[in-house]
Protein backbone atom coordinates (compact mmCIF):
# COMPACT_ATOMS: atom_id res chain seq x y z
CA UNK A 1 0.00 0.00 0.00
CA UNK A 2 1.41 3.11 -0.49
CA UNK A 3 0.56 6.58 1.12
CA UNK A 4 1.60 9.11 -2.23
CA UNK A 5 -0.96 11.44 -3.57
CA UNK A 6 -3.32 9.62 -5.49
CA UNK A 7 -2.42 10.56 -9.46
CA UNK A 8 -5.36 12.21 -11.28
CA UNK A 9 -7.40 10.21 -13.59
CA UNK A 10 -11.09 10.11 -15.54
CA UNK A 11 -12.02 7.77 -12.93
CA UNK A 12 -10.84 9.29 -9.73
CA UNK A 13 -13.18 8.67 -6.67
CA UNK A 14 -14.86 5.73 -8.18
CA UNK A 15 -14.53 2.33 -6.83
CA UNK A 16 -14.75 -0.82 -9.16
CA UNK A 17 -15.25 -4.42 -8.82
CA UNK A 18 -13.68 -6.57 -11.69
CA UNK A 19 -14.60 -10.69 -11.30
CA UNK A 20 -12.71 -13.26 -12.59
CA UNK A 21 -9.42 -10.75 -11.86
CA UNK A 22 -6.66 -13.10 -11.14
CA UNK A 23 -5.38 -13.30 -14.54
CA UNK A 24 -6.00 -12.67 -17.74
CA UNK A 25 -8.57 -10.10 -19.36
CA UNK A 26 -10.20 -9.51 -15.77
CA UNK A 27 -6.32 -8.96 -13.94
CA UNK A 28 -5.80 -6.10 -17.65
CA UNK A 29 -9.06 -4.40 -17.11
CA UNK A 30 -8.13 -4.21 -12.91
CA UNK A 31 -4.65 -2.79 -13.89
CA UNK A 32 -5.99 -0.31 -16.66
CA UNK A 33 -9.20 1.20 -14.19
CA UNK A 34 -6.58 1.53 -11.82
CA UNK A 35 -4.15 3.38 -13.83
CA UNK A 36 -7.24 5.44 -14.60
CA UNK A 37 -7.37 6.37 -10.98
CA UNK A 38 -10.04 4.04 -9.99
CA UNK A 39 -9.79 2.38 -6.94
CA UNK A 40 -10.51 -1.71 -7.68
CA UNK A 41 -11.33 -4.82 -6.10
CA UNK A 42 -10.65 -8.17 -7.36
CA UNK A 43 -13.47 -11.01 -7.18
CA UNK A 44 -11.38 -14.25 -8.69
CA UNK A 45 -11.70 -18.05 -7.36
CA UNK A 46 -8.29 -20.01 -7.93
CA UNK A 47 -8.81 -23.11 -10.31
CA UNK A 48 -7.14 -26.48 -10.15
CA UNK A 49 -5.46 -27.59 -13.31
CA UNK A 50 -6.93 -28.44 -16.71
CA UNK A 51 -4.93 -31.65 -17.47
CA UNK A 52 -5.53 -31.05 -20.93
CA UNK A 53 -2.67 -32.02 -23.68
CA UNK A 54 -3.91 -29.18 -25.65
CA UNK A 55 -3.85 -26.32 -22.74
CA UNK A 56 -0.36 -24.89 -22.42
CA UNK A 57 1.01 -25.39 -18.62
CA UNK A 58 1.15 -21.37 -18.39
CA UNK A 59 -2.71 -20.94 -18.43
CA UNK A 60 -3.26 -23.61 -15.88
CA UNK A 61 -0.98 -21.54 -13.70
CA UNK A 62 -2.43 -18.64 -14.08
CA UNK A 63 -5.84 -19.70 -13.66
CA UNK A 64 -4.56 -21.34 -9.97
CA UNK A 65 -2.92 -18.25 -9.27
CA UNK A 66 -3.37 -15.97 -6.59
CA UNK A 67 -4.20 -11.76 -7.19
CA UNK A 68 -1.23 -11.41 -5.23
CA UNK A 69 0.62 -9.57 -8.81
CA UNK A 70 -2.83 -7.72 -9.76
CA UNK A 71 -3.06 -6.07 -6.29
CA UNK A 72 0.78 -4.79 -6.39
CA UNK A 73 0.38 -3.82 -9.83
CA UNK A 74 -2.77 -1.55 -8.91
CA UNK A 75 -1.09 -0.28 -6.06
CA UNK A 76 1.67 0.86 -7.79
CA UNK A 77 -0.01 2.94 -10.02
CA UNK A 78 -1.25 4.90 -6.60
CA UNK A 79 -4.78 3.53 -6.03
CA UNK A 80 -5.93 0.83 -3.13
CA UNK A 81 -6.84 -2.47 -3.88
CA UNK A 82 -8.25 -5.44 -2.08
CA UNK A 83 -8.59 -8.85 -3.67
CA UNK A 84 -11.83 -11.17 -2.34
CA UNK A 85 -11.43 -14.96 -3.41
CA UNK A 86 -14.81 -16.38 -3.45
CA UNK A 87 -16.77 -18.71 -6.09
CA UNK A 88 -19.50 -16.89 -7.61
CA UNK A 89 -21.24 -20.28 -8.22
CA UNK A 90 -22.78 -19.39 -4.47
CA UNK A 91 -25.27 -17.02 -4.97
CA UNK A 92 -24.22 -15.13 -1.08
CA UNK A 93 -21.10 -14.57 -3.32
CA UNK A 94 -22.30 -11.44 -5.01
CA UNK A 95 -23.46 -9.84 -1.36
CA UNK A 96 -20.28 -10.92 0.11
CA UNK A 97 -17.70 -8.99 -2.85
CA UNK A 98 -19.42 -5.72 -2.70
CA UNK A 99 -19.81 -6.00 1.00
CA UNK A 100 -15.64 -6.17 1.33
CA UNK A 101 -15.14 -3.97 -1.20
CA UNK A 102 -17.50 -1.29 0.37
CA UNK A 103 -16.19 -1.77 3.53
CA UNK A 104 -12.01 -1.98 2.29
CA UNK A 105 -12.71 0.97 -0.45
CA UNK A 106 -16.12 2.60 -0.31
CA UNK A 107 -18.89 2.60 -1.97
CA UNK A 108 -19.11 0.50 -5.66
CA UNK A 109 -20.33 2.36 -8.78
CA UNK A 110 -18.69 0.20 -11.51
CA UNK A 111 -18.83 -3.73 -11.98
CA UNK A 112 -16.60 -5.85 -15.02
CA UNK A 113 -18.48 -9.15 -14.84
CA UNK A 114 -15.49 -11.06 -16.46
CA UNK A 115 -15.59 -14.31 -14.56
CA UNK A 116 -16.40 -17.55 -16.15
CA UNK A 117 -17.09 -20.96 -14.72
CA UNK A 118 -15.78 -22.37 -18.24
CA UNK A 119 -15.72 -26.11 -19.13
CA UNK A 120 -15.66 -27.09 -22.81
CA UNK A 121 -18.79 -29.40 -23.52
CA UNK A 122 -20.55 -30.61 -27.11
CA UNK A 123 -23.13 -31.99 -28.67
CA UNK A 124 -21.06 -33.88 -30.69
CA UNK A 125 -19.40 -37.18 -29.73
CA UNK A 126 -16.59 -36.12 -26.86
CA UNK A 127 -13.12 -35.90 -28.03
CA UNK A 128 -11.15 -33.03 -28.89
CA UNK A 129 -11.33 -30.00 -30.82
CA UNK A 130 -9.47 -28.31 -33.50
CA UNK A 131 -7.10 -27.59 -31.44
CA UNK A 132 -6.67 -30.78 -29.43
CA UNK A 133 -8.27 -29.91 -26.33
CA UNK A 134 -10.14 -32.11 -24.57
CA UNK A 135 -14.70 -31.84 -24.84
CA UNK A 136 -16.88 -33.36 -22.61
CA UNK A 137 -20.91 -34.28 -23.49
CA UNK A 138 -23.18 -31.32 -22.16
CA UNK A 139 -24.17 -32.61 -19.23
CA UNK A 140 -25.83 -31.07 -15.55
CA UNK A 141 -22.35 -30.60 -14.38
CA UNK A 142 -21.27 -28.68 -17.15
CA UNK A 143 -24.08 -26.14 -17.35
CA UNK A 144 -24.08 -25.31 -13.71
CA UNK A 145 -20.26 -24.97 -13.73
CA UNK A 146 -20.79 -22.37 -16.23
CA UNK A 147 -24.31 -20.71 -15.66
CA UNK A 148 -24.54 -20.43 -12.05
CA UNK A 149 -21.13 -18.25 -12.56
CA UNK A 150 -21.75 -16.64 -15.51
CA UNK A 151 -25.48 -15.91 -16.06
CA UNK A 152 -26.71 -16.29 -12.49
CA UNK A 153 -23.48 -14.66 -10.70
CA UNK A 154 -23.55 -11.97 -12.94
CA UNK A 155 -27.38 -11.23 -12.94
CA UNK A 156 -26.92 -11.48 -9.07
CA UNK A 157 -24.16 -9.11 -8.76
CA UNK A 158 -25.34 -6.40 -11.39
CA UNK A 159 -29.21 -6.25 -9.12
CA UNK A 160 -27.14 -5.68 -6.22
CA UNK A 161 -25.03 -2.75 -7.67
CA UNK A 162 -28.40 -1.28 -8.76
CA UNK A 163 -29.60 -1.85 -5.24
CA UNK A 164 -26.95 -0.24 -3.30
CA UNK A 165 -27.01 2.94 -5.85
CA UNK A 166 -30.24 3.24 -5.68
CA UNK A 167 -30.12 3.22 -1.90
CA UNK A 168 -27.44 6.35 -2.00
CA UNK A 169 -29.30 8.02 -3.91
CA UNK A 170 -25.93 7.85 -6.34
CA UNK A 171 -27.32 8.56 -10.17
CA UNK A 172 -24.37 7.35 -12.20
CA UNK A 173 -22.88 3.93 -12.57
CA UNK A 174 -21.01 1.29 -15.19
CA UNK A 175 -21.81 -2.06 -16.14
CA UNK A 176 -19.96 -3.86 -18.23
CA UNK A 177 -19.73 -7.54 -19.31
CA UNK A 178 -17.71 -10.10 -20.97
CA UNK A 179 -18.94 -12.27 -23.94
CA UNK A 180 -18.56 -14.62 -26.03
CA UNK A 181 -20.24 -16.61 -29.22
CA UNK A 182 -23.48 -14.95 -30.37
CA UNK A 183 -26.61 -15.85 -31.96
CA UNK A 184 -24.84 -18.76 -33.89
CA UNK A 185 -23.99 -20.58 -31.00
CA UNK A 186 -21.00 -21.76 -30.47
CA UNK A 187 -19.48 -25.05 -31.48
CA UNK A 188 -17.83 -27.39 -29.35
CA UNK A 189 -18.09 -24.43 -26.18
CA UNK A 190 -21.85 -24.86 -26.37
CA UNK A 191 -22.78 -23.90 -22.54
CA UNK A 192 -19.98 -21.19 -22.32
CA UNK A 193 -21.60 -19.91 -25.41
CA UNK A 194 -25.23 -20.15 -23.69
CA UNK A 195 -24.25 -19.03 -20.56
CA UNK A 196 -22.38 -15.79 -22.13
CA UNK A 197 -25.74 -15.48 -24.08
CA UNK A 198 -27.66 -15.03 -20.88
CA UNK A 199 -25.70 -12.63 -19.35
CA UNK A 200 -25.45 -10.54 -22.25
CA UNK A 201 -29.16 -11.00 -22.39
CA UNK A 202 -29.47 -9.59 -18.20
CA UNK A 203 -27.06 -6.43 -19.65
CA UNK A 204 -29.27 -5.46 -22.16
CA UNK A 205 -32.20 -5.54 -19.85
CA UNK A 206 -29.90 -3.70 -17.19
CA UNK A 207 -29.18 -0.71 -19.68
CA UNK A 208 -32.79 -0.38 -20.37
CA UNK A 209 -33.97 -0.59 -17.17
CA UNK A 210 -31.38 1.86 -15.27
CA UNK A 211 -31.32 4.49 -18.36
CA UNK A 212 -33.03 7.19 -16.62
CA UNK A 213 -31.07 6.16 -12.83
CA UNK A 214 -27.52 7.42 -14.65
CA UNK A 215 -26.08 3.65 -15.09
CA UNK A 216 -24.67 1.89 -18.34
CA UNK A 217 -24.62 -1.21 -19.17
CA UNK A 218 -22.81 -3.00 -22.24
CA UNK A 219 -21.11 -5.78 -23.07
CA UNK A 220 -17.68 -6.34 -24.99
CA UNK A 221 -16.79 -9.21 -27.30
CA UNK A 222 -13.25 -9.62 -26.86
CA UNK A 223 -11.66 -11.36 -30.09
CA UNK A 224 -9.79 -14.25 -29.66
CA UNK A 225 -7.31 -13.18 -26.96
CA UNK A 226 -3.75 -14.50 -25.41
CA UNK A 227 -4.83 -14.82 -21.92
CA UNK A 228 -2.12 -18.32 -22.02
CA UNK A 229 -4.08 -20.68 -23.72
CA UNK A 230 -2.94 -19.76 -27.08
CA UNK A 231 -0.83 -22.08 -28.91
CA UNK A 232 1.18 -21.48 -32.08
CA UNK A 233 -1.53 -23.23 -33.71
CA UNK A 234 -4.50 -21.32 -32.27
CA UNK A 235 -2.37 -18.48 -33.46
CA UNK A 236 -2.17 -20.17 -36.84
CA UNK A 237 -5.76 -20.50 -37.31
CA UNK A 238 -6.53 -16.93 -36.06
CA UNK A 239 -4.24 -15.09 -38.32
CA UNK A 240 -5.37 -17.49 -41.26
CA UNK A 241 -9.52 -16.86 -40.24
CA UNK A 242 -10.07 -13.80 -37.79
CA UNK A 243 -7.44 -11.51 -38.45
CA UNK A 244 -5.02 -11.06 -34.69
CA UNK A 245 -5.04 -12.43 -31.48
CA UNK A 246 -5.76 -9.26 -28.94
CA UNK A 247 -3.80 -9.01 -25.72
CA UNK A 248 -5.86 -8.52 -22.71
CA UNK A 249 -4.59 -4.98 -22.32
CA UNK A 250 -6.19 -4.43 -25.64
CA UNK A 251 -9.63 -4.90 -24.54
CA UNK A 252 -9.26 -3.20 -20.85
CA UNK A 253 -8.77 -0.16 -23.04
CA UNK A 254 -12.05 -0.37 -24.34
CA UNK A 255 -13.53 -1.31 -20.94
CA UNK A 256 -11.84 1.67 -19.22
CA UNK A 257 -13.47 4.03 -21.65
CA UNK A 258 -16.76 2.81 -21.15
CA UNK A 259 -16.38 3.22 -17.33
CA UNK A 260 -15.48 6.86 -18.42
CA UNK A 261 -17.59 10.04 -18.50
CA UNK A 262 -16.93 10.15 -22.04
CA UNK A 263 -18.88 7.17 -22.78
CA UNK A 264 -21.98 8.63 -20.54
CA UNK A 265 -24.57 8.39 -23.44
CA UNK A 266 -22.71 5.03 -24.77
CA UNK A 267 -25.35 2.01 -23.22
CA UNK A 268 -27.32 -1.18 -24.83
CA UNK A 269 -24.62 -1.96 -26.77
CA UNK A 270 -22.83 -5.25 -28.08
CA UNK A 271 -19.34 -4.10 -28.78
CA UNK A 272 -17.86 -6.47 -30.94
CA UNK A 273 -13.60 -6.08 -30.84
CA UNK A 274 -11.44 -7.68 -33.94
Amino acid sequence: MTDSPAPPGPLRGRVALVTGANHGIGAATAVHLGALGADVALGYLRLPPLGDAGTPDAYDRARAGDAGEVVAAVERAGRRCVAVEADLGDPATPALLLDTAEERLGPVSILVNNATGWHQDTFAAAGTDAFGRAMAPVSATTFEAQFLVDARGGALLMAELARRLRARGQRWGRIVALASGGPGGFPSEVSYGAAKAALAHYTMSAATELLLEGITANVVYPPVTDTGWVTETVRRSVDAHHGRVAAPGDVAEVIGWLCSDAARLVTGNHIRLR
